[in-house]
C-alpha cells in the first residue's frame, strides 16, 4: 500500500508540470500587459518598460516559464499583480470557503441521489424509476450558472431572509474556518450539488441493478431474509465501490468546478478569486490557483483509491500482492 501511494504521489509531478505549462501558455498569449496592470493607467512608457524588465517579461517564453517553475519548487507562488499580496496566503484563506460549499453540496447530492437510486433500482421500469431517471438527466443537463440564476429569481428574491449572494458567517472555528448561515449556503449548495446528484443517482441505480440480479441475493431472499436487510446489507454493501468512485470524483470535480457557482452567488472562494484574476490578467494568481486545484483533485482521487481497500478486502489483497 505504501509503495502504491508513493507512486501515485510521484505521478502528480508530471501532471502539475503539464497543467502549469498549459495555463502559463494561455495566460502568456492572452492580450494585455501585466506591467501596465501593476503600475496603473497613469504610468508612462518609460516606467512600463522598466517594470517589464524587472518582472522578466522581456525574457524568452521558456525562460519565463522556467523562472516560475523554479519559484514554485521553492514554495514561492509570487505576489498578486492587483493586490500585491502573497498569492499562497490569498488562496489558502479562501480555500476553506470552497471546501465548505463543496461539502454542503455533496451532502445534498448524496442525500438525494443514493436513496433515489436504490428505490429506482428496486422498482425498475416503474413510474418512480422513470421519474427519477428524468430528474437525474435534468440535473446533469442544467448548467450551474443558469440554475443558480433561476434559484435567485424564484426563491431568493421573493423570500427576503435568503440572501441573493455573499456568505454570512454564523460562527468561526479555529480562527479562520468560517461556518456560513443556512440561508446563505443553501442556494449555492443546491446549485452545485444538482449535477452531482444526477450522476451519483444514475451510478447507484446501475450498480444496484447489477447486484440485485446476483445469485447470493436470490439465496438471501429464498432464506426468508427481509427485503430491507437484503437491500441494505447484501446489495448496497456490494454495490458501494462504483458509487464511492463517483462520489470521490464528483467531490474533486466540485472543488474545481465551483467557479461559476461562486461567481453567480458572490461566494468568497478560490473559484471566484480565480475568475476575478483572469479578468485582470493576474497571472501569478491564475497559475497558482490552477496548480493548487489540480493537486487537490489528484489527492482526492488518491484518497478514494485507498478507501477501496477498506470497503472491499479483495482490493487490499491485490495491493499486497503488487
Amino acid at each position: 500500500m505504501g509503495s502504491y501511494i508513493f507512486k501515485r504521489v510521484l505521478a502528480l509531478v508530471p501532471i502539475l508540470i503539464g497543467v502549469s505549462f498549459l495555463v502559463f501558455t494561455i495566460m502568456h498569449l492572452s492580450p494585455g500587459d501585466p506591467a501596465s496592470l501593476v503600475l496603473g493607467e497613469q504610468a508612462t512608457a518609460e516606467q512600463i518598460a522598466q517594470k517589464r524588465e524587472e518582472m522578466g517579461l522581456n525574457d524568452p517564453f521558456l525562460v519565463q516559464y522556467g523562472n516560475y517553475v523554479f519559484k514554485y519548487v521553492q514554495g514561492d507562488f509570487g505576489q498578486s499583480y492587483v493586490s500585491n499580496r502573497d498569492v499562497a496566503t490569498e488562496i489558502l484563506s479562501r480555500f476553506p470557503n470552497t471546501v465548505t460549499l463543496t461539502i454542503a453540496s455533496m451532502i445534498i447530492a448524496i442525500g438525494i441521489a443514493i436513496p433515489t437510486g436504490i428505490i429506482a433500482a428496486t422498482k425498475q421500469y416503474s413510474i418512480t424509476d422513470n421519474v427519477a431517471t428524468v430528474l437525474a438527466l435534468l440535473g446533469v443537463s442544467m448548467p450551474n450558472f443558469w440554475l443558480g440564476l433561476m434559484l435567485i429569481i424564484g426563491i431568493a428574491v421573493p423570500v427576503q431572509f435568503i440572501p441573493t449572494g455573499g456568505m454570512k458567517v454564523a460562527y468561526t472555528l479555529f480562527g479562520n474556518i468560517k461556518i456560513p448561515t443556512l440561508g446563505s449556503i443553501i442556494l449555492p449548495a443546491i446549485t452545485l450539488g444538482t449535477g452531482a446528484a444526477g450522476i451519483i443517482m444514475r451510478m447507484t441505480r446501475s450498480s444496484m441493478l447489477e447486484v440485485v440480479r446476483q445469485d447470493y441475493i436470490r439465496t438471501a431472499r429464498a432464506k426468508g431474509v427481509s427485503e430491507k436487510v437484503v437491500i441494505r446489507k447484501h446489495a448496497l454493501s456490494n454495490a458501494l465501490i462504483p458509487i464511492v468512485t463517483v462520489v470521490g470524483l464528483q467531490f474533486g470535480y466540485l472543488l474545481g468546478g465551483a467557479v461559476l457557482t461562486e461567481s453567480v452567488f458572490s461566494w468568497p472562494g478560490v473559484g471566484r478569486y480565480m475568475v476575478d484574476s483572469i479578468k485582470t490578467r493576474d497571472m501569478p494568481v491564475v497559475i497558482a490557483g490552477v496548480i493548487f486545484m489540480a493537486s487537490v483533485f489528484t489527492i482526492v482521487n488518491l484518497f478514494v483509491d485507498i478507501l477501496y481497500a477498506y470497503i472491499d478486502p479483495r482490493i487490499k489483497a491485490e495491493y499486497k500482492k503488487g
